[in-house]
């Protein structure tokens, strides 16, 4: 890393520590010019749904948490009745991959191109109403400007589905999806299992809290596919795939299921990819599965307790701690 981009994270991370501080203390929105501006000025009677809101995703974070992020910015710009404007991934390929930003005005254009200016909002908790209508009045404090709201990083939203439908629309209709290619057969009722490995294994030493939260063993994704198995329709030929990190060995008791396939060495576009095409999908307690079963529209079965929430639908299960699961798993 060069002393620039180092310069940069530094920045941000010390940014980053002052607001957590100070939202533990109270006083976090007194840190921002766009408190002020609402504190300085009139509420305006105009309407605010020329404006726009987005959220930008953490460069610093994995494709799962900055999902998390851009899904913050569509449902909150819906929410606070805003237009929504894109902030690109980071990492072009997954830009790309996705294909979000197709039909979607960046802020970039509406800057450059039509005159808008970036402000900057506090954190929010969406089940505080009195930081909910905090927001409101900051925003309608603007509503005679050309603004793009822009979030706090890592603004929290906990039921990210509550776009599920349009995230799907906007996936499978993208011009990507004439890239995808699958290893699955077509045949085959394909079960892909999403083991969350890699870094969270530290923390099983270390016991950082961050990281054993994530953790769950081989013998919960073991029962929930045994479990599984006995109530998945008959009339196909099973073949499971188990996405992680690690070797062979380490997943040796998987052997007993027949026509398993290890995908250790997928890079993580394709194992994405996979997950969302599965005709069943067993997640771990990990943004990386959790965003794929929001764009998968067949079975997903995933842990009881995990900090997005789940749809209350019939193709969504949720697994105890033992694996076992009680909703009864029919063809969609």
């Amino acid at each position: 890393m060069n002393a620039k981009k180092t310069l940069e994270k530094v920045k941000i991370k010390s940014w980053q520590r002052i607001v957590t501080i100070s939202r533990r203390k109270g006083y976090d929105h007194l840190l921002y010019r766009s408190f002020w501006h609402y504190k300085t000025n009139p509420i305006q009677k105009l309407s605010t749904e020329s404006n726009y809101f987005t959220c930008i995703p953490n460069k610093y974070a994995g494709i799962g948490h900055q999902l998390a992020n851009w899904i913050a910015g569509y449902w909150f710009a819906r929410y606070f009745n805003l237009n929504f404007a894109h902030t690109p991934f980071p990492n072009q390929k997954w830009e790309s991959f996705l294909g979000f930003y197709e039909n979607e005005i960046s802020v970039d254009f509406l800057v450059k191109q039509q005159g808008y200016r970036r402000v900057r909002i506090p954190l929010f908790d969406e089940n505080r109403f009195s930081q909910i209508e905090l927001i409101k009045k900051i925003i309608s404090s603007y509503s005679d400007q050309k603004v793009v709201f822009i979030a706090e990083q890592d603004q929290f939203y906990h039921n990210q589905y509550g776009v599920i439908f349009d995230l799907q629309k906007k996936f499978y209709n993208s011009e990507a999806r004439k890239q995808d290619k699958l290893i699955y057969s077509k045949d085959n009722f394909n079960i892909a299992i999403h083991i969350r490995r890699g870094d969270i294994a530290i923390g099983q030493e270390n016991l950082n809290d961050n990281l054993t939260m994530r953790w769950l063993d081989n013998k919960y994704y073991h029962n929930v596919l045994l479990n599984a198995l006995k109530i998945i329709p008959k009339d196909k030929l099973v073949s499971v795939y188990l996405f992680s990190q690690g070797k062979e060995d380490e997943f040796s008791s998987f052997k007993e299921f027949g026509n398993v396939h290890l995908c250790l060495n997928m890079n993580d576009q394709q194992s994405f990819l996979h997950m969302i095409y599965a005709d069943l999908l067993i997640t771990s307690r990990s943004s990386f599965s959790y965003k794929p079963a929001l764009l998968n529209r067949s079975i997903k079965i995933c842990p009881i307790t995990f900090w997005h929430g789940y749809p209350n639908t019939k193709d969504w299960v949720l697994a105890e701690e033992d694996g076992s699961f009680s909703l009864c798993i029919n063809k969609q």
